[in-house]
């Protein structure tokens, strides 16, 4: 295992020697000591390895992450995974706004809660949150997964397009376009098998409702003019 302390070594240094690393690189197991909030740790990642970041981690933390796996042992500000491609990332604590925001792929998974804007504009990501996430996440959501095992703050799901929400607890309010609907038996199974992924095997997907578009705003329609 490659140890980087951030209490000796430049964070430019650190994500340098990341961005090096290619398939079948021979450091392919790294730990990172005192991120004490360092912003854009592990960004741009475009390899198989593994970071344990071992503490909190301020904005942009594993922005951009193609294939590495990353967890972070504390809690994540703003832009946690931003526009991720594949791989995983894991935070251990809370996450701040707009975690996986337009991510691309991936799994992100939240240990424990995440802010405001959470999968907003997400692009085919999937994220899980253990705790609850705030207001307006999931806007303009366009494809992927967010399931959030605690509750939803308002305006869920907001302009989405053709992402799928799965709610195990309270929705404050549902934002425009976005309606509750009917948990199918190929729901049940994609959530099983995504919850599963999360490392949620005894989670049950008959615990959660599925929230998505109803499709009333993909063109204009002047009945729905106060909805724009």
């Amino acid at each position: 295992m490659r140890t980087v302390d951030l209490a000796t070594t430049p964070l430019r240094a650190l994500n340098e020697d990341l961005h090096r690393q290619k398939d079948g690189a021979n450091e392919a197991s790294w730990e990172v000591l005192n991120p004490r909030g360092a912003h854009a740790v592990a960004v741009g990642v475009d390899a198989p390895i593994a970071i344990d970041v071992k503490g909190s981690v301020g904005y942009y933390c594993a922005g951009m992450n193609k294939k590495a796996a990353i967890t972070v042992h504390g809690s994540a500000g703003p832009g946690v995974a931003e526009n991720m491609m594949s791989g995983k990332v894991v935070i251990k604590g809370d996450a701040s706004q707009y975690a996986g925001a337009t991510g691309r792929g991936g799994l992100l998974v939240i240990e424990g809660n995440a802010s405001s804007r959470c999968g907003i504009s997400m692009k085919g990501i999937e994220i899980v949150v253990k705790g609850n996430i705030g207001h307006m996440s999931a806007f303009m959501a366009q494809s992927g997964s967010l399931v959030v095992l605690g509750n939803a703050g308002d305006a869920l799901g907001d302009s989405i397009y053709e992402a799928k929400l799965f709610v195990r607890g309270s929705v404050k309010s549902l934002g425009a376009d976005c309606v509750e609907k009917e948990m199918r038996p190929e729901h049940h199974e994609a959530l099983g098998k995504l919850l599963e992924k999360a490392g949620l095997k005894d989670v049950k997907s008959s615990e959660f409702k599925r929230y998505g578009s109803s499709r009333k705003l993909y063109n204009f329609n002047i009945d729905n003019a106060d909805a724009y």
